[in-house]
């Protein structure tokens, strides 16, 4: 009666948990984008070094100049710089460029907040 209520082999298949997070999700993304390294180091330098950064650096200086937001910009280019050029994998760089990006929006906002 064991064996009838309680089956002794296991079942081959298991539910698979669907309900992951999308921190995980994307931190399974970035590990996966390996393949794009160059890009992501191209996007990470071009982009954000010769576009994002000099425009940030034009919002804080025509706000007057904030030695805490002109600094605070470099270091986030600091930042996503150093980790590209250390050729850390896409799930680390990936997530300190986007990092990076989002101080410099707040960067830009909190310039124009000033005016």
């Amino acid at each position: 009666m064991a064996t009838t209520m309680h089956p002794s082999v296991q079942p081959a298949y298991t539910i698979a948990n669907n309900n992951t997070g999308a921190w995980t999700r994307f931190m399974e993304w970035a590990k996966g984008q390996d393949d794009n390294r160059l890009m992501w180091l191209a996007i990470a330098l071009g982009g954000f070094g010769c576009v994002l950064t000099p425009i940030t650096i034009l919002f804080v200086s025509m706000a007057g100049m904030n030695l805490f937001l002109f600094m605070t910009a470099l270091m986030a280019m600091a930042i996503s710089l150093i980790v590209n050029l250390a050729a850390m994998p896409t799930k680390y760089t990936i997530p300190v460029f986007f990092l990076s990006v989002l101080i410099d929006v707040a960067v830009i906002v909190a310039a124009l907040a000033s005016l």
